[in-house]
C-alpha cells in the first residue's frame, strides 16, 4: 500500500460522510457534487484495496476499516489544522508557547489576572509557567527555558544580555513555632543562640549556575524542601527556623502558627525585578510587558493580601 494515496481531502470526505450519514449530504456540507464525493471515496478504496462503506441501507455506515480510518484520520486532521495555526501565528509574530518562571516569593495565583486578560485576546500562544526558587529564575532566562521571569534578585548572570524592571521591595522576618525553644528565648536572639537549632532552607532551582543560599549560618543544620510553602509548613511544626517574607508569612502569623522574633544579624531584603533577554521581540512576550508596565501593577506582585 502506498501511504501518499490517503490525503487529507480525502480524509475530510471521509470524516464528512460519516458525520452526516450520506454521500450527498456531506456534498453538500462540502459543497461539493455528489458525484466529487463519490469519485473520492471509490478512488481510495480502489488504492487501498478495501471497502470504506457499507452502502446497503439508507445510511452510509463505516465498514471496521472505514471506522479505523475515519479514527485515525480525525486525529490527522486535527493535528493538520493545529499545524495551520501554529504556521499563521508564526507568521503574524505571535509565539508558539510563552514560558514565563515565576519565583517562589511570588504566589502564583498573583498571575491569574494577566493570564485571564491574555486568554481574552485569543491570540493561539500557548503559556507555561515553571516555578522556580532563588537563582532558578534567573539560570531559566540563562538556559533559554523561559522567556520573561518575575522575582529574580538585582544580580544577574554574567554574560547573559537581559532588560529588567522592578517589582518591589522583599523583606524577610525571622519566624519560629509558637512550641520551639527559641520561642520564649530572650531577643534579640544572638548568632550564637540561633546556630544552636536546625534551620529550614529551600533549595535553589538552578541547573546550570551555581546555587545560592542565604540566611543560613555557617555550620548551621539545615533541612531542606522545595517550595517556600513547604518551608512556612515545617517551621509551623517546629521542625526548624529562618527567615520568611512578610507577604507570605503573615497568615501564620496572625493565626499563631508563626511569631516572629528579633535579631541581631537580621538578614537583609533586596529589590526584586522582572527580566527578560535582550532583542526578544515576540507580540506575546511585548504584551506581557506592556501588561506589567505601570509600577502599581508589577508592586502587586509582591504585596501582601
Amino acid at each position: 500500500m502506498n501511504n501518499s494515496n490517503i490525503t487529507l481531502d480525502a480524509l475530510t470526505v471521509i470524516a464528512a460522510i460519516h458525520k452526516k450519514g450520506s454521500f450527498a449530504a456531506a456534498a453538500l456540507a462540502l459543497h461539493r457534487v455528489p458525484s466529487a464525493v463519490t469519485y473520492t471515496v471509490r478512488k481510495l478504496e480502489q488504492d487501498l484495496g478495501v471497502s470504506l462503506f457499507d452502502r446497503s441501507g439508507h445510511r452510509a455506515i463505516l465498514t471496521p476499516a472505514g471506522a479505523e480510518l475515519q479514527h485515525q484520520g480525525e486525529r490527522l486532521l486535527t493535528a493538520a489544522r493545529a499545524l495551520e495555526a501554529q504556521v499563521l501565528r508564526v507568521s503574524t509574530g505571535w509565539e508558539q508557547t510563552l514560558h514565563i518562571a515565576v519565583d517562589n516569593v511570588i504566589p502564583l495565583a498573583r498571575l491569574i489576572p494577566h493570564l485571564e486578560a491574555f486568554y481574552e485576546v485569543q491570540t493561539g500562544t500557548g503559556v507555561q509557567v515553571l516555578q522556580e526558587v532563588y537563582g532558578g529564575s534567573w539560570d531559566a532566562l540563562a538556559t533559554n527555558r523561559a522567556d520573561l521571569v518575575l522575582g529574580v534578585p538585582a544580580m544577574g548572570p554574567v554574560g547573559v544580555g537581559y532588560n529588567t524592571r522592578p517589582l518591589g521591595q522583599l523583606d524577610f522576618v525571622f519566624a519560629v513555632a509558637p512550641g520551639h525553644p527559641l520561642a520564649k528565648a530572650p531577643e534579640p536572639l544572638s548568632d550564637e543562640t540561633i546556630l544552636e537549632y536546625r534551620a529550614v532552607s529551600v533549595a535553589d532551582s538552578s541547573r546550570s549556575l551555581s546555587p545560592r543560599t542565604a540566611g543560613l549560618l555557617s555550620g548551621q543544620a539545615v533541612l531542606t524542601v522545595p517550595t517556600i510553602e513547604a518551608k512556612i509548613t515545617m517551621q509551623e511544626a517546629g521542625l526548624g527556623v529562618g527567615y520568611l517574607p512578610p507577604h507570605l508569612a503573615q497568615p501564620s502569623i496572625t493565626a499563631g502558627r508563626l511569631l516572629v522574633k528579633e535579631v541581631e544579624s537580621s538578614r537583609e531584603g533586596g529589590i526584586m525585578s522582572m527580566a527578560w533577554r535582550s532583542g526578544k521581540k515576540g507580540k506575546a512576550l511585548n504584551w506581557f510587558l506592556k501588561r506589567l508596565e505601570p509600577e502599581a501593577v508589577r508592586a502587586r506582585l509582591l504585596l501582601p493580601e
